[in-house]
C-alpha cells in the first residue's frame, strides 16, 4: 500500500493532521452521532481490564504478489516521474504462495495473535477472485479461498482494501477507467469530491466480489489516500456498504494511524443513532498505532523489531501505546512480510511478538471486528446506578464487557437479564478475569461480564 510519494508513515502522519483528528476526543470530521449520558462513578474498562493489540495486514490477497503488478501501474499514473516507482519489479515472483499463508496463518494461531487480513477482491487488475486468476488455475483460486475460510477466518478479519488497490474501475463495465493518472487511482484522487452514494456503490462493488467468492466481511481497508480528502462521506459508505452486502451490526473500517507521538489510538466510533430503537447504528474507525515497521509495502528494508518493542522490553511504539493503555494496533504489509519470499517481515514479527510476551502478562489480542464492537458498547451503552445495583440499556451485545466501581456488595454479584440470573464468580486476581467473574480490591469492585443487547442489569445486594 502506497499512499504517495513520501513513506506510508509520513503521508498518514500528514494527512490525519490534516484532517483534523485529535487526541483526548476532540473534535474531528466524521460525526460521533449519538451519546447516551455518561454515569457518574462507574467506568467502562478495556476487555477483561486488558490492553487489546492487534496486527493490521495490508496488500493481502490470494496467490497475487500485489507489489508485482502495482508498481508499474503506479510508474504509469506518475508518467514515469516518480523514482518511488522504478524498482525492479520483473524480478519480484508474481505469487506469494499458499504454503506461507498457511504456515503463518498457523503460527500465529499458535501465539494467539488476532487482526485483519486484506483480501484485495481484483488485485492490481489480474483477476477477479469471483471469476478467475489468469495464470493460476480454477482449483488453485478455490484452494487458496478454502485456506482463508479454514486457517485464516478464526482469528483474523477479512477487509477488501477496494477493488483493485490500483487503477479504478468503472461499475458500468467492470474494466478499469481508460485515464492513467492519480485522478483514477484508487490510491490517490479518485475520492475527491465524490458523494456518499458514489463511495458507498464503489465499496459495495468490492464487498460484493468478496461475497460471491465466499469471503465474509464485517469492514473496509482503504488503499493509500483513499477517502483522505472525503473523510465524513468515507464513513458514512462504509457503514452503508458493509451493512447493505453483508448486513454486518457494527461496520468498521481503516483508515488512520498514528505511529509516533501523544495523540489518541483509540477506536472512534461515528455516526451512532437509534440508540434506544430496534435498528441501533454505527461505524467505527480503527487507529493503527505503529509504521510499517517489518519491511515495506515495495519490500524496503524494515525498521526493525526494536521500532515496535526494544529487547528489554522498555522502549518503542507499542510499549507507549500498551503503558497508558489504548489499543494498540500494529500494521504490516504482507508484500513485506513474505518480502519476496526471503520472509524477512515474518521473523521481524516473531520476535515482536515474543518481546511483547516477555514485557507484558495483560495483553488481549483481538480482530478488529472485536475491538469495533466493544468500543461500539463501551461508549454507546447507557449505564444508569440505582439502589442495589447498576441498569444497562445496550445497543449492541459485547461480551467480555468490564466496569468498575465502589462498593461492597451483600451478596454474589448477579446478572440479570432477558435469559435469566447468572452469579458472577469471585476471583482473586484482576489478571484472572474472565467473563462472568469479578475482582474486589478494598471497596473497589470489578466486574466481567457478557453484556446482552437490550436492557439488563447487574445486581449487587
Amino acid at each position: 500500500m502506497n499512499r504517495s510519494n513520501v513513506s506510508r508513515r509520513q503521508f498518514l502522519a500528514r494527512a490525519t493532521a490534516t484532517a483534523g483528528l485529535a487526541s483526548g476526543g476532540a473534535s474531528w470530521a466524521q460525526s460521533p452521532g449519538a451519546r447516551p449520558a455518561a454515569a457518574a462513578g462507574v467506568s467502562v474498562l478495556n476487555p477483561r481490564d486488558r490492553v487489546p493489540v492487534g496486527l493490521i495486514i495490508d496488500d493481502s490477497t490470494c496467490l497475487v504478489n500485489l507489489n508485482r503488478f502495482a508498481m508499474p501501474q503506479f510508474d504509469a499514473a506518475f508518467e514515469h516521474a516518480a523514482a518511488a516507482y522504478r524498482r525492479n519489479w520483473r524480478d519480484w515472483p508474481a505469487e506469494i504462495p499458499d504454503r506461507f499463508v498457511r504456515k503463518f496463518g498457523e503460527w500465529c494461531a499458535d501465539q494467539g495473535v488476532k487482526g485483519k487480513y486484506s483480501v484485495v477482491p481484483y488485485p492490481a487488475c489480474v483477476g477477479r477472485l469471483d471469476r478467475g486468476l489468469p495464470g493460476w488455475t480454477p482449483r488453485e483460486l478455490s484452494d487458496s479461498l478454502e485456506l482463508l475460510r479454514t486457517v485464516m477466518a478464526p482469528n483474523w478479519d477479512f477487509h477488501p482494501e477496494m477493488v483493485t488497490h490500483t487503477r479504478v474501475i468503472d461499475l458500468r463495465t467492470g474494466h478499469p477507467l481508460p485515464e492513467i493518472s492519480p485522478r483514477t487511482m484508487e490510491n490517490w484522487e479518485w475520492t475527491t469530491g465524490r458523494s456518499v452514494d458514489e463511495i458507498a456503490a464503489y465499496q459495495a462493488y468490492a464487498l460484493q466480489i468478496l461475497k460471491e467468492a465466499g469471503i465474509a466481511c464485517e469492514g473496509v481497508t482503504t488503499p493509500g489516500g483513499y477517502g483522505n480528502k472525503a473523510l465524513p462521506q468515507l464513513s458514512e459508505a462504509s457503514l452503508q456498504s458493509v451493512r447493505d452486502v453483508f448486513r454486518a451490526e457494527i461496520p468498521h473500517y481503516f483508515r488512520h494511524l498514528y505511529d509516533s507521538g501523544d495523540e489518541s489510538v483509540a477506536p472512534r466510533v461515528e455516526l451512532a443513532s437509534g440508540l434506544d430503537g430496534p435498528d441501533p447504528r454505527c461505524v467505527v474507525s480503527v487507529i493503527g498505532c505503529t509504521g510499517d515497521w517489518t519491511g515495506g509495502w515495495d519490500n524496503t528494508e524494515p525498521g526493525g523489531a526494536d521500532k515496535f518493542i526494544t529487547a528489554d522490553g522498555e522502549r518503542g511504539r507499542m510499549v507507549e501505546v500498551i503503558r497508558r493503555g489504548e489499543p494498540a494496533m500494529m500494521l504490516a504489509h504482507w508484500t513485506g512480510i513474505y518480502f519476496n519470499g526471503e520472509e524477512t517481515g515474518f521473523r521481524v514479527f516473531q520476535e515482536v511478538v515474543r518481546r511483547l510476551k516477555q514485557r507484558f502478562d495483560h495483553l488481549h489480542w483481538m480482530k478488529l471486528s472485536e475491538l469495533s464492537r466493544y468500543w461500539a458498547a463501551r461508549e454507546l451503552t447507557a449505564l444508569m446506578p440505582s439502589d442495589g445495583g447498576i441498569s444497562f440499556q445496550a445497543p449492541f451485545a459485547c461480551p467480555e464487557f468490564t466496569l468498575r466501581f465502589r462498593g461492597r456488595p451483600a451478596s454474589v454479584p448477579t446478572i440479570q437479564g432477558p435469559d435469566g440470573n447468572r452469579p458472577l464468580q469471585e476471583v482473586n486476581d484482576r489478571r484472572r478475569l474472565m467473563p462472568d467473574t469479578w475482582h474486589r480490591n478494598g471497596d473497589e469492585i470489578t466486574v466481567c461480564f457478557g453484556l446482552p443487547k437490550g436492557i439488563s442489569r447487574l445486581v449487587l445486594m
